[in-house]
């Protein structure tokens, strides 16, 4: 790569890392072998819709992203297999999915500890649809920012209400979907389980701020 070597992080294997808590991953993710060789990790997410979780930021990079091939078939099967092709047979449990991505989080932050952590969400573009998607859905509201912080469950939270509290009126598309898809679960799950918490203030960074 131009501007950094890429590390496909399950290119030689995968491991699992263990999970305290949680009630469908068996004490277990399922992730890249490559992650032994990181002590540290900084989260850099698209924040936008998604088709199955309602939306993508922190927490679903943490968790899917994160995950093995593997690892995402645990994940979205809600720990019923680990066979990509079989995981379509076990999609019904809406919410018992977006808690599965809690869990891998929990994995992760526990594995790298959460004061070895920094996540990035950049909300543009914000289709209803992923990157992942082949023929995503246009954008139909504008660009919001970009946020950061060390939390997050705090982060998510904060993005998502920024769309919900938006005045742009072609927001309806992107929360009718997170609505639809019960998508703040992920972020309500991730609070419970001690990741961060779901309350926060925004600080503004502008040039202003730069020049002081």
């Amino acid at each position: 790569m131009d501007i950094a070597p890429c590390d496909i992080m399950d290119e030689e294997g995968e491991i699992k890392i263990p999970l305290e808590g949680g009630t469908h991953l068996n004490g277990y993710d399922i992730v890249g072998s490559h992650i032994t060789r990181y002590n540290s990790m900084l989260m850099l997410s698209h924040f936008k819709g998604h088709a199955m979780g309602g939306f993508g930021g922190a927490l679903k990079n943490m968790s899917i992203g994160v995950a093995s091939r593997n690892g995402k078939a645990w994940i979205h099967s809600v720990g019923h297999t680990t066979v990509p092709d079989k995981l379509w047979d076990y999609v019904s449990d809406q919410d018992g999915f977006l808690e599965s991505m809690a869990e891998a989080c929990k994995a992760v932050v526990t594995f790298f500890k959460p004061e070895n952590m920094a996540y990035i969400n950049v909300a543009n573009n914000l289709s209803i649809d992923c990157d992942c998607d082949s023929n995503p859905h246009a954008p139909e509201m504008a660009d919001i920012g970009i946020f950061a912080s060390i939390d997050p469950v705090a982060l998510d939270q904060c993005c998502y209400d920024q769309i919900m509290n938006s005045t742009d009126p072609g927001k309806q598309s992107l929360v009718n979907r997170m609505l639809k898809l019960h998508a703040i679960h992920t972020v309500e799950t991730a609070e419970k389980l001690g990741i961060g918490s779901r309350q926060y203030q925004i600080v503004d960074i502008d040039k202003d701020d730069e020049k002081n």
